[in-house]
């Protein structure tokens, strides 16, 4: 590429986010720098993978028409040429997905602050974490790594593989904080119990009924954090102490806690649904907020309806951003974590975006669109002249 389009900068809200000088630190600490010059140098391959999760599904050469239009409409490429499909491919492959998780870790923050709404409840911030699953390319090495899960006719297997991704999420802002990923054969439960390193003091986890055990319970508390989870209305959990708000104190043990000397000891909330359109369903939530003067049993289903937040986030990615039905499209298992890194960090880019509109407008982040922020920084992109090469 010319020497005059590598000192271009601004790829709209891609650079924005993710400057070249942070997209070149995080590469040199993961050891893909160049060491001769390149038509296809890691920064531009690293923007390139960006743009293929913001312009998804579409294929790599139209998404890199889309990189160059505006340098070319000013005639600043030079004699630089858009490379062969295959020749992207290799950089990718160079790339690998480290740089993109890096960059991930580095820049996903909160953001949602006390007066932002849906973000705080009585001091505490807000976060849920939950799992899901995403079809990749039927190859077979995606298959080795990733498995292949049984479908409704019981003897036959899913037509592609699958990964399974656990999020760490700051409700009132949709950010994703943290995430990881493994194929479908390990369980969510598993992923999650790697989120609490992302957790700590003045944090309120909330989780639906899969996730309570007293192991990843334990994680999620040693981290200083607070919990407020849900259980199966049919679980058995026998009164230790009964609470003046009607709320109790059972004490619940790990599978592996055969002799019951090692307890935990949770505080139980019972209520009932109404206005739903359908009978009364009972919910029971289990929390670490014990104190039934200071938060009466009436109080925490307000900050529990915040999970479903989790659902309207995996929607935007895998429906709005991915594509409704679209399989990821690497056929190696290195390339299907490297695009899945791509679109949460694509999805933090627009959630970040709206964030700070919603701060400055005086608005709920949530209840912004996200087709239209993503439809605006596919514009930016398309016309803004960006900064490619060192």
């Amino acid at each position: 590429m010319s020497a005059d389009v590598g000192e271009l900068s601004g790829l709209g809200l891609l650079t924005w986010v993710y400057p070249p000088g942070l997209v070149d630190r995080v590469v040199a600490a993961c050891g893909r720098s160049e060491h001769r010059r390149r038509p296809l140098p890691a920064r531009l391959v690293v923007y390139f993978v960006l743009a293929l999760a913001l312009f998804s599904p579409a294929p790599y050469l139209e998404v890199m028409r889309h990189l160059v239009e505006g340098p070319r409409g000013r005639g600043l490429l030079g004699e630089w040429h858009i490379p062969a499909k295959s020749s992207l491919s290799r950089a990718r492959q160079r790339l690998g997905s480290e740089p993109l998780r890096v960059l991930f870790a580095t820049t996903a923050k909160p953001m949602g602050t006390q007066a932002a709404p849906g973000c705080f409840w009585r001091g505490l911030r807000l976060l849920a974490v939950d799992a899901t699953c995403g079809d990749v390319a039927d190859s077979p090495a995606n298959e080795a790594a990733s498995g292949r899960p049984g479908n409704s006719r019981g003897h036959d297997k899913s037509c592609f593989p699958q990964v399974r991704m656990a999020c760490l999420i700051e409700v009132g802002t949709h950010l994703v904080l943290d995430a990881e990923l493994a194929g479908c054969r390990t369980g969510e439960v598993t992923l999650v119990n790697r989120l609490p390193r992302s957790c700590g003091p003045g944090r309120l986890i909330l989780a639906d009924r899969e996730f309570l055990g007293v192991p990843l319970w334990r994680a999620f508390t040693d981290s200083g954090a607070d919990l407020l989870w849900r259980v199966p209305a049919n679980r058995v959990l026998p009164v230790d102490r009964i609470l003046r708000d009607g709320s109790w104190l059972p004490r619940t043990h790990a599978a592996g806690d055969r002799t019951h000397t090692d307890p935990v000891t949770v505080r139980v909330v019972a209520y009932q649904l109404h206005g739903t359109g359908r009978a009364a369903e009972d919910y029971r939530l289990v929390t670490t907020l014990s104190d039934a003067r200071r938060c009466p049993a009436r109080q925490p289903a307000a900050p529990y309806q915040e999970r479903w937040e989790a659902e309207a986030v995996f929607a935007e990615l895998k429906t709005h951003q991915r594509g409704a039905r679209t399989v990821l499209s690497s056929k190696t298992p290195d390339g299907v974590v490297q695009q899945i890194w791509a679109h949460l960090l694509v999805h933090h880019a627009l959630r970040e975006l709206m964030a700070r509109t919603a701060a400055t407008r005086g608005l709920d982040a949530d209840r912004i669109s996200f087709t239209d922020p993503l439809r605006s920084a596919r514009r930016s992109v398309t016309v803004t002249p960006g900064s490619f090469s060192p």
